[in-house]
């Protein structure tokens, strides 16, 4: 298994460099492109290789599926098997907790959940590799009381993650569910607003032709992104940081991250 992780790591960051480099030539070759079609001088840095990155424009399409990126792998058979969701949570969890666990439990289809006892986060992430879990869940508490439901796989509404971060964060989510059938009746919304990202849980009905009628069934919260990290739980102090909230910077209250400016 750790022979197994290890070549597995050197094959992702082997991606990720070369995915990395390919990024900065297309990038001078968009630079050259829109200098030719704009009648304008080619940025002083490019000149040396204009000819060859102009050669090479003669080649490059638009293609057909795009090129993917390392963080699609983890997304590319998404919509093929349905994801299996593991929820956990922190340890001695309060009553109010545990219940928000199980509540949990319910939005997720298929989801199962585990009791964290005793157990180290290694050993909980090794269990759940063993037995193909896709996503491991562990719920913290702050603040607040935990808000029962349908169990049917849900159509999702994601909005207002427009920029590169906040699609990317909207796959993370998306990700957790699997592919609703047309007669499902619940709705789960993640809804943008400043960062702040709102779950709400909906079921419907349609009392006739043309009227809806929709009742929330909870529970409901609010989410705020701290970090995306390359890697397992476990692997907290080897994995590579995608992105990090850093509240303490004099312009982190007036940027957004999730929505494009």
């Amino acid at each position: 298994m750790l022979r197994r992780e290890a070549r597995l790591r050197r094959e992702y960051l082997y991606r990720k460099a070369r995915e990395e480099a390919q990024r900065a030539a297309q990038e001078k070759k968009e630079k050259v492109r829109r200098a030719l079609e704009e009648n304008r001088l080619i940025p002083t840095e490019l000149r040396r290789e204009a000819l060859a990155l102009q050669g090479s424009l003669e080649f490059d399409d638009a293609g057909g599926e795009g090129v993917t990126s390392h963080v699609d792998d983890e997304y590319r058979w998404a919509g093929v098997e349905d994801p299996k969701v593991m929820i956990t949570t922190s340890r001695d969890p309060s009553s109010r907790l545990k219940m928000f666990a199980k509540e949990l439990k319910l939005v997720f289809p298929g989801a199962q959940r585990m009791n964290r006892g005793r157990h180290e986060v290694g050993a909980l992430v090794r269990a759940c590799k063993a037995n193909g879990v896709t996503d491991l869940l562990v719920v913290h508490e702050h603040r607040g009381t935990p808000g029962t439901m349908s169990e049917a796989k849900p159509h999702l509404i994601i909005h207002g993650f427009s920029s590169r971060l906040g699609k990317r964060v909207s796959d993370i989510l998306r990700y957790l569910f699997p592919v609703p059938k047309d007669d499902s009746h619940r709705v789960i919304t993640f809804a943008n607003q400043d960062d702040y990202i709102s779950f709400r849980h909906h079921v419907y009905r349609k009392t006739n032709h043309r009227n809806v009628e929709l009742t929330e069934v909870g529970p409901r919260f609010e989410l705020k992104l701290y970090m995306i990290r390359l890697g397992t739980l476990e692997q907290e102090a080897t994995a590579d940081v995608e992105w990090r909230w850093h509240p303490y910077t004099n312009t982190a209250r007036k940027r957004v991250f999730l929505s494009a400016s």
